[in-house]
């Protein structure tokens, strides 16, 4: 997602079309006034905002070329960021406000994260580290669901159809990015 470029600890390259998720404290959403409330928050922190029909907004500062972001329909704050990279980030960083304004970028894009998901940097992470964790208990309760069923041979009909139903369901999570609850995995892995 991120790779190092050289001297400099902000001096990442961000993929570009990557739209990155975070988790939104509960109610901030509704208190915030949904994306009318973020887009202007962001105003607070960044320059040149633009707001779509939609309500996503559009900005940049600094070497934060463009930050474009809004609350959807999962609850979640999406945000693409483009930073400068190669050459242009050179030249930014060598002059002679660069290094601080790129200071500011990033102190900026924090306060903002923190604001609009009402979790601060350390809790955002660890609100990732349990969504990565509830992800892998399912991909990995779907291939014991699958083996098991490949290798019990005294199954119903019945447990097999509702394993599978219970697989779809979790798959389906999985693809539209939703993390399956513990309950959801549980119930499949008691079918075994």
């Amino acid at each position: 997602m991120h790779k190092r470029l050289g001297r400099w600890a902000y001096e990442t390259l961000t993929i570009p079309g990557y739209m990155e998720r975070f988790a939104v404290k509960r109610g901030l959403i509704k208190s915030m006034g949904g994306n009318a409330g973020l887009a202007k928050l962001a105003t607070t922190y960044f320059e040149n905002i633009n707001v779509d029909a939609e309500g996503v907004f559009t900005g940049s500062y600094g070497l934060l070329v463009s930050v474009q972001g809004n609350y959807d329909d999962a609850g979640k704050l999406a945000v693409e960021v483009v930073q400068l990279k190669g050459s242009d980030l050179a030249a930014f960083l060598d002059s002679d406000d660069g290094p601080t304004k790129a200071m500011e970028s990033r102190k900026r894009w924090s306060g903002f994260l923190d604001e609009a998901t009402g979790y601060s940097a350390k809790q955002r992470g660890d609100k990732a580290k349990e969504e990565t964790k509830k992800f892998s208990k399912a991909k990995s309760a779907i291939k014991m669901a699958h083996k098991s069923m490949e290798l019990m041979k005294n199954l119903d009909q019945a447990t097999i159809d509702k394993a599978n139903e219970l697989i779809a369901s979790l798959e389906a999570m999985i693809e539209a990015g939703t993390p399956p609850s513990e309950t959801q995995v549980k119930k499949l892995d008691k079918l075994f």
